[in-house]
């Protein structure tokens, strides 16, 4: 049944409000079957519906080709960017997780270090270890301010010449400053590549075969979280074992000129194979089935890296770096509230911003969360006192009016990935 140009009226009345009020950072959706609050970042509009904001939106070098294979479009980290196609998101998370999906990342933004000193500008801004990196590695790593809070988390790339630091859209502004004021007194040069740079990923069990015929590499000597350049579908990539699904896969960085035709030529060669176009929204669920952290939901600055359980990054014998003097302090002290996984033993769909709730009391809230489309229930992250961040500790969310129960269950949730270690 066709809907009034009553509701329809009302439904932007109120996401004009709540936009203005919220700026984006939290938008209430209204469907048929109720009323449900976004994540962070993701700014819902209505299907059909014309936006003036979406003039001042960025667009990926594939924005056209998004809109050719039907996708639903959303304004996220300043980028109007696919949440999701036709076949929808649960099939496109199935599609990764049996086969093969194609996500377009083209926001992410790309940082170039170069000079006799642009190792020592890497060690200072990340904390991990870039020293250990060789030629062809990448590692994850993140940056932190001086009390320890977490300004980006980010992959940083050992060139022959130099390091390129790969971060958030949401952040890159914000990073470059930190990059550039940090590099004062060294003998460094920086290049911002992210608005030349597209970035596609491929990631899912058949991602090899699907690559391998359209590059001139072989694929098989590329260890995860290693690196090469060659060339896909005959254009000059940089090609790394890296993904944000839990599945194996590949990261491919090419020119903006030859994204569309890279992004087409893997599609038709791929059809074959089960490989499928997939959205924001997909990339979201099955990142938290492998417990990895979202930025702006999971990790902020408020959080340092002990408190968001990346402590295994955090290298504080290699000299100093920011926020290195704080994250000691920390470590000798303990921290008080901790970033955990939590499984929910009844159903129920937690999301961002619900309570966490321990013997009735609100402990906390969730950072992330939804049903797993793999598992079946409901997973969440979220961030609690430190004394309830044990496995298997029962507590519950609040959702609506009634609390779900569930238990600390640290991530990964889904084990079975084809990601290789």
């Amino acid at each position: 049944m066709a809907e009034s140009p009553y509701r329809w009226s009302m439904r932007w009345c109120i996401f004009f409000v709540q936009r203005l009020l919220l700026g984006g950072e939290r938008v209430w959706r209204f469907t048929r079957k109720g009323c449900v609050i976004e994540p962070p970042n993701v700014l819902v509009i209505p299907s059909g519906r014309p936006n003036g904001m979406q003039d001042t939106l960025k667009k990926t070098p594939l924005h056209e080709e998004h809109l050719g294979l039907g996708a639903k479009m959303v304004p996220f980290a300043g980028y109007e960017m696919p949440v999701q196609y036709t076949s929808g998101i649960t099939a496109e998370h199935e599609a990764v997780r049996d086969a093969a999906g194609l996500f377009d990342i083209s926001h992410m933004g790309e940082f170039i270090v170069r000079g006799p000193q642009a190792l020592d500008l890497v060690q200072r801004v990340t904390v991990n270890d870039a020293s250990v990196l060789a030629h062809g590695q990448c590692q994850y790593s993140a940056m932190c301010r001086e009390d320890g809070g977490i300004l980006d988390d980010v992959v940083v790339y050992r060139m022959v010449d130099s390091y390129m630091i790969v971060v958030n859209a949401s952040r890159r502004t914000v990073d470059w400053d930190w990059l550039s004021t940090q590099s004062a007194g060294l003998q460094v040069a920086l290049e911002d590549r992210s608005d030349e740079t597209g970035l596609l990923a491929i990631q899912g069990p058949n991602a090899e075969e699907i690559l391998e015929p359209l590059t001139d590499t072989n694929l098989e000597d590329v260890r995860y979280y290693w690196f090469t350049e060659g060339t896909v579908a005959g254009r000059e990539a940089i090609i790394s074992r890296t993904g944000y699904t839990g599945e194996d896969g590949f990261e491919i960085y090419v020119s903006n000129e030859d994204s569309r035709w890279v992004w087409n030529v893997l599609l038709e060669h791929g059809g074959s194979l089960d490989l499928h176009p997939v959205g924001l929204g997909a990339r979201d669920s099955l990142r938290l089935e492998v417990g990895f952290p979202l930025y702006g939901n999971d990790l902020d600055q408020e959080h340092t890296p002990f408190e968001g359980r990346l402590d295994w990054l955090v290298k504080l014998n290699k000299g100093d770096f920011s926020g290195r003097q704080a994250l000691i302090r920390q470590k000798k002290e303990g921290v008080k509230r901790q970033l955990i996984g939590i499984s929910l033993s009844e159903r129920g769909f937690p999301r961002p911003g619900y309570s966490i709730v321990y013997n009735g009391e609100d402990v906390g809230a969730v950072t992330s969360g939804t049903v797993s489309p793999t598992l079946g229930f409901g997973i969440a992250m979220g961030y609690v006192p430190v004394d309830l961040a044990t496995d298997e500790t029962v507590l519950g969310i609040r959702i609506r009016d009634k609390v779900i129960p569930g238990s600390v269950n640290r991530p990964p949730f889904y084990k079975e990935g084809s990601v290789q270690r």
